[in-house]
């Protein structure tokens, strides 16, 4: 799939988490939103000579500029939409990209959790459950730096042959009118 093909391909399927991605369509959109974002963000440098600062009612918003920050949110919700479909693509729910999101929270949790009963309990107790806290929060942490990388591997991952349970391999489409 081509480059300019890919990205309107994702852009026409703004929305649509249904169906299969290959994986050309989706690593050119990804460089696509990469490269329009780095030209925007040095286009915003330039225009607006730094941060922007935004007062409303008292709450301060600092952004690197309004054009950046206006792409990001229109590409957000494709950019997702194609690495569900991505995922489907592979043999995967789409909702293995928020692997890392769920990762997060729950060690998130678990250090509130530890940090949170340590002032009830006895001298004895805090040191057992802070110890073994430790370990179990190293553990988490070492899950936590991995699965990034677990994502990004399933979506480098050559697509599932044939039909699988998400619709008909993407190389098989071209043939079909959409």
């Amino acid at each position: 799939m081509s480059f300019l093909r890919a990205i309107l391909t994702c852009l026409r399927k703004y929305a649509r988490f249904s169906g299969r991605a290959a994986r050309a369509e989706y690593w050119n959109f990804v460089l696509f939103v990469v490269l329009v974002s780095t030209a925007l963000n040095f286009l915003d440098r330039a225009l607006f000579a730094g941060r922007v600062v935004i007062d409303i009612n008292g709450v301060m918003i600092r952004t690197n500029g309004p054009l950046g920050s206006l792409f990001g949110v229109i590409v957000a919700l494709p950019l997702l939409a194609a690495g569900w479909r991505r995922m489907h693509d592979t043999g995967r729910s789409g909702i293995y990209l928020f692997y890392p999101l769920i990762v997060m929270l729950g060690v998130s949790m678990f250090l509130a959790f530890l940090t949170g009963f340590g002032p009830l309990l006895s001298v004895d107790i805090q040191e057992i459950v802070g110890e073994l806290g430790a370990i179990v929060a190293l553990g988490s942490l070492f899950v936590l730096t991995v699965s990034p990388l677990i994502v990004v591997w399933w979506l480098t991952r050559p697509s599932q042959a044939g039909d699988n349970r998400f619709g008909p391999q993407p190389q098989m489409r071209k043939h079909l009118k959409p």
